[in-house]
């Protein structure tokens, strides 16, 4: 009976022993995840037609987020969700640049994107530019995107739906997606407004 339960302790011991292994190799894993650089240098053009670059938005916190017009569905309600946040909080979001980067400049000219966006927040500024343009930011901040074309002739655009957090100096602070709670988007964008 004695040897059964030191058999029966051992076992749990190393089963405990192999979980504790186990969860320190995933926290080490989501720590280097965490160090992944995300931004970079860039040149788009925005909605009035102007040339930008990443230095541009230097000096205020960003939050940008990338999309199509033509999205049926996650960008308007991103873009919604992000216009209540900025309303809540009220004078501090002149704190924040708020980007809205198009995966689609094929239709996404800037004319194009001022009159879309002209039904969210007016902190909302849309930058478009050529394929090339876009690929290359897309890369900087690890978005995934792609063409799907139709069977009647039209495309959609799949892509990731992260909002990417930048602090004043261009560095990635946090992120959050399409399904944050508000409470907790609004929390953390009044932290990065006063950061």
């Amino acid at each position: 009976m004695r040897f059964t339960k030191i058999i029966a302790w051992s076992t749990a011991g190393a089963v405990l022993i192999a979980i504790g292994v186990a969860f320190g190799q995933l926290i080490r894993h989501s720590s280097e995840l965490d160090h992944v650089p995300v931004g970079g240098p860039f040149e788009l053009v925005d909605q009035d037609g102007d040339g930008v670059n990443d230095k541009t938005f230097l000096g205020r916190p960003s939050v940008i987020l990338f999309g199509y017009t033509s999205c049926p569905d996650v960008c308007p309600t991103t873009l919604m969700d992000v216009s209540n946040w900025l309303k809540a909080l009220g004078p501090l979001a002149d704190n924040l640049n708020v980007l809205f980067i198009s995966i689609d400049p094929e239709r996404d000219t800037p004319i194009h994107l001022r009159e879309f966006l002209s039904s969210f927040d007016p902190h909302i500024r849309g930058l478009t530019g050529t394929n090339k343009q876009i690929a290359a930011v897309a890369k900087e901040f690890r978005v995934y995107y792609k063409r799907v074309d139709e069977s009647d002739g039209s495309y959609s655009m799949d892509h990731s739906g992260a909002i990417y957090l930048m602090d004043k100096t261009g560095q990635f602070a946090a992120s959050l997606s399409f399904q944050t709670v508000d409470s907790v988007a609004i929390e953390r964008l009044r932290g990065l407004a006063t950061s």
